[in-house]
């Protein structure tokens, strides 16, 4: 078979596995479609089948192939990050500052702080964790970060799927999230800071905040049909302009969208690009994630690892929520409630340990325990979320 059969037959496997499982067994309740893609990416990798059946996964997966695959994802999700960055409210925020600046830091800080100590335990426990190129710092404040995300985008989805998304519960939520995903990217950027190649770095942060007066003044100007075509060639300049100087392309792409006002955009039409790209090419993300995972080192203590992340960030947020909502006055029963929403974890801290991965900061043992952490994490949101907000109503 020739590469463009043997694509298809990826595809094929890609769209249509972690459908029918998600579909024959209504999983939607504790693994949405996106969880379950990511988990049928670890299965179909060279991990679990791979290791079964080696000619399977040499033969449908081969190099060329990857390849091909790996371009999409990368566009895949620079589009639903670009998306992310125009769903931030900072205008509403601002409004909101005393609260919501209170919430996000804790709701940051806190399980950063966990995540943190999770670390140093890795490290001092065994080697295996850090990359070759990493610091001890960057390493520990990687997994930090990865404990605290909260990913904005299935958060939406999630909220959507329990009716709370234009509540005001839920406006409050992505107000605290939106600020959150904010200082992720900004942490990132920090993270991956290179001495050698600051001067680039300069450059192009110095370039972008050109460019970015011109395109807003731009957008401003145009039609809303004409938004989305520019706003995704300046999407692809962003990423390239973000690679070059050696942060990385989702920096730039989530840059690309922040510095865009959402109102610039209708909300239905928003909300309808988003579904259709996780639609069409973000199971290729998905599954690429889960090509990526490492089975074979480590055995037993990347699951001890992941379940050692996974208490440090549920501890941690609602730890920091808890906090918040006693400082704040709360109605009872808020906190745990929000709590649990911005542990959503799935997208945006896959795409974060991918950047440190791609970066040499973490290993692939790392990556696996981190990947498991961010599912679990995200499946136990629905189910516990679903019976509180029944109790609340």
């Amino acid at each position: 078979m020739n590469t463009t059969e043997l694509f298809l037959i990826a595809m094929t496997i890609i769209l249509g596995v972690p459908y029918l499982i998600w579909r024959l067994f209504r999983t939607d309740y504790w693994a949405p479609l996106v969880v379950v893609q990511i988990i049928t990416g670890i299965v179909l990798g060279p991990g679990v089948l791979g290791r079964i059946f080696p000619d399977y996964y040499a033969t449908v997966f081969a190099p060329p192939v990857i390849g091909a695959l790996n371009g999409i994802a990368w566009w895949a999700v620079m589009v639903f990050v670009w998306i992310a960055g125009i769903e931030l409210d900072l205008r509403e925020v601002w409004r909101q500052r005393r609260e919501c600046g209170t919430t996000a830091a804790l709701a940051l800080g806190a399980p950063l702080a966990t995540g943190c100590l999770a670390a140093l335990a890795m490290l001092a426990w065994r080697d295996g964790w850090i990359g070759e190129t990493a610091t001890t710092w960057q390493f520990v404040l990687g997994i930090g970060m990865a404990c605290a995300v909260t990913a904005l985008p299935i958060l939406i989805l999630l909220m959507e799927k329990l009716g709370i998304l234009r509540e005001p519960l839920g406006q409050r939520v992505l107000r605290y999230a939106s600020l959150d995903d904010l200082a992720i990217w900004a942490v990132l950027a920090v993270i991956l800071l290179d001495w050698q190649r600051v001067g680039h770095q300069v450059a192009f942060l110095a370039a972008f905040a050109v460019a970015a007066s011109a395109i807003r003044w731009l957008m401003a100007k145009i039609p809303e049909r004409d938004r989305y075509p520019v706003g995704l060639i300046w999407l692809a300049a962003c990423g390239y302009g973000a690679d070059w100087c050696g942060l990385h392309f989702m920096v730039g792409a989530f840059l690309a969208g922040a510095v865009m006002e959402r109102d610039w955009f209708t909300l239905d039409r928003l909300d309808e690009l988003r579904h259709n790209v996780l639609l069409v090419i973000m199971p290729i993300y998905f599954l690429s994630t889960g090509l990526r995972t490492n089975w074979q080192v480590g055995g037993t203590a990347v699951f001890i690892a992941a379940a050692l992340l996974l208490v440090a960030s549920i501890a941690g947020k609602l730890a920091g929520v808890g906090i918040a909502g006693k400082l704040l006055g709360w109605a009872r029963g808020d906190a745990l409630t929000i709590g649990w929403l911005l542990q959503t974890k799935a997208l945006i801290m896959i795409i974060f340990v991918n950047v440190l991965l791609d970066r040499h900061i973490i290993t692939s043992e790392t990556f696996t325990a981190l990947l498991l952490m961010a599912v679990v994490s995200t499946m136990l949101t629905v189910p516990i979320v679903k019976p509180r907000l029944k109790r609340l109503a």
